[in-house]
C-alpha cells in the first residue's frame, strides 16, 4: 500500500471495532460512527480541504472550493463511500472507498497534477441501514429519494426515532431533505468498492483482474413478514392446538431459498425478530426480513410473488396472520455508458486487455445518485467474495492498484 493509505487505514481500522466478534459495529449517528466523522475531517483538514457538513449529515471536502456554492452546475468532479458498517461487518466495505479517496488525491498531487475543475471527497451517511433499516439514507435524503416526513418515521430497534438519534448526535433532523443545488453541481461521481463477490478473482479464466468497472446494480428490496399467531405454554400445549408463527416463518425462508434457486436470484432472511421470545414459549409473533435481488425486474417480481404465496400458504395452515410490507425498493441501475466508456479508455490506456466490467446485486450510494448524477464505479478484487462479514478482505497489491486506478481516474476527469 502507499504510505497515506496505510497510515490511514491503520488509523481508522479500530474505530467501531467489536473485540469479541473482530467485526465493525459503525452504526449511524452513535459514538462509533462520530469517532468515524471526526476521523473523516481531520483527514480532509490535515490536506488543507475545505470541510462541509450537509443538510443530511453527509461529509464533504473540498479541493479547488471553499463550498459547493463556489462551483458552476456540472463544474465539480466527486468520490468517496461511506464509513457505516453492517453489525459486525468486515473493514473494507465503505471505508475502502473514503480512504482511497484522500490517498488517490496524495498520488495525484506527487504527480504534479494540475486541477481544472474543484474536486469533492464525500462520506454518505447511513449507506448500509444497520440502525434504521434503510439503506442509503443520505444520498437518498440528498436525492429526494426519501423524504423528510418518511425518513422522521424511521426508527431503530430500541424505538429511537431517526431525528432523536441525530439531534443526541448534535445535527438538526428539521434541516434534512433534497439538496439539488449541490448536487447540481457534480459533473461525475465516481466511487471505488470492494467488490462483494468473486467475479474479479474469477475474471479472464482464472487469471483475475485487480480492478473492475460497474456496469449496473441489480434491482433489490427489502420485505418484512410479520406471521402473527397466538402465545401458549410451550410445555402443555398440544401440538394440533397451537397456532406457532414460527412454523410459518420457517417454511417460509425454505420456500425463498427455493425460490431464489429456481430463478437464479438470490433472497435471505437475514433478520428476525421474536415475540415473547422465551424458550419455553410458543411466540405470538415471528418478524422476518427478507432482503431479495435479481438480475432482472420480471425475475425479482416473480421470486417475490412466489415467496408471498408460500408464506399465506403456509400461515393459513398454521393459523397464522401474515402481513407483508415492502420497506424499500431500488430499481435496476444501468451506470451512464458515456462516463463507463470514459474510465474504461483511461484505465485501459497503454494495455492490450479491456479492463473487466461486471454487474452486482450490491446497492451503492452511487445508485442512488445516479438518477441526478452522471455516476460510475471501480471494485477492486475480494480474492474470497466474503463480505458483510469480519473475514472480508483485499491484498495490499490490490488495494495499491485501486488508488492507482482511481487517482487516473480523477486525473482524466479533473485535471484537464
Amino acid at each position: 500500500m502507499t504510505s497515506s493509505f496505510h497510515e490511514m487505514w491503520e488509523e481508522l481500522r479500530p474505530l467501531g471495532r467489536d473485540s469479541s466478534s473482530g467485526g465493525y459495529r459503525r452504526f449511524a449517528w452513535t459514538g462509533a460512527d462520530a469517532d468515524c466523522r471526526a476521523w473523516f475531517r481531520a483527514q480532509a483538514e490535515a490536506r488543507g480541504l475545505a470541510y462541509e457538513l450537509d443538510r443530511n449529515g453527509n461529509q464533504w471536502a473540498w479541493l479547488g472550493a471553499t463550498s459547493y456554492r463556489d462551483v458552476a452546475p456540472g463544474g465539480a468532479v466527486a468520490t468517496g463511500s461511506h464509513l457505516d458498517s453492517v453489525p459486525d461487518g468486515g473493514a473494507f466495505d465503505g471505508p475502502l472507498g473514503v480512504v482511497s479517496s484522500f490517498a488517490a488525491l496524495d498520488e495525484l498531487r506527487g504527480r504534479g497534477a494540475q486541477f481544472t475543475k474543484p474536486l469533492a471527497i464525500v462520506n454518505f451517511g447511513d449507506e448500509e441501514g444497520a440502525r434504521f433499516g434503510l439503506a442509503c439514507v443520505g444520498s437518498r435524503l440528498a436525492t429526494g429519494a426519501l423524504t423528510r416526513e418518511a425518513a422522521h418515521r424511521l426508527r431503530d430497534g430500541d424505538g429511537t426515532t431517526l431525528p432523536q438519534a441525530m439531534e443526541r448526535a448534535g445535527h438538526d433532523p428539521e434541516a434534512i431533505g433534497p439538496d439539488p443545488e449541490r448536487l447540481a453541481t457534480l459533473g461525475a461521481f465516481v466511487e471505488l468498492h470492494v467488490e462483494q463477490g468473486r467475479a474479479l478473482a474469477l475474471h479472464d479464466e482464472g487469471a483475475g483482474a485487480p480492478v473492475g468497472i460497474a456496469s449496473a446494480i441489480w434491482p433489490h428490496g427489502r420485505w418484512r413478514f410479520d406471521f402473527r399467531g397466538e402465545a401458549n405454554h410451550a410445555g402443555t400445549t398440544r401440538l394440533e392446538d397451537r397456532r406457532d408463527p414460527m412454523l410459518s416463518y420457517a417454511a417460509t425462508v425454505l420456500a425463498a431459498r427455493e425460490q431464489a434457486r429456481l430463478a437464479g436470484a438470490l433472497a435471505t432472511f437475514g433478520k428476525v425478530s421474536v415475540e415473547p421470545n422465551g424458550v419455553n414459549a410458543i411466540p405470538s409473533l415471528v418478524r422476518g426480513w427478507l432482503d431479495a435481488r435479481a438480475a432482472a425486474q420480471d425475475t425479482l417480481d416473480t421470486v417475490i410473488a412466489g415467496i408471498e404465496r408460500a408464506a399465506a400458504e403456509r400461515a393459513a395452515r398454521d393459523g397464522v396472520d401474515l402481513d407483508i410490507v415492502r420497506e424499500s425498493f431500488t430499481p435496476i441501475v444501468e451506470f451512464g455508458h458515456a462516463l463507463r466508456d470514459e474510465l474504461g479508455a483511461i484505465l485501459g490506456k497503454g494495455s492490450d486487455r479491456p479492463v473487466p466490467v461486471l454487474g452486482t446485486g450490491a446497492g451503492h450510494d452511487a445508485g442512488i445518485l445516479s438518477a441526478t448524477v452522471p455516476t460510475a464505479m471501480l471494485f477492486v478484487r475480494n480474492p474470497t467474495g466474503v463480505s458483510h462479514s469480519p473475514a472480508e478482505t483485499a491484498t495490499e497489491d490490490d488495494c495499491t492498484a485501486g488508488v492507482t486506478a482511481l487517482a487516473d481516474v480523477l486525473e482524466g476527469l479533473a485535471c484537464r
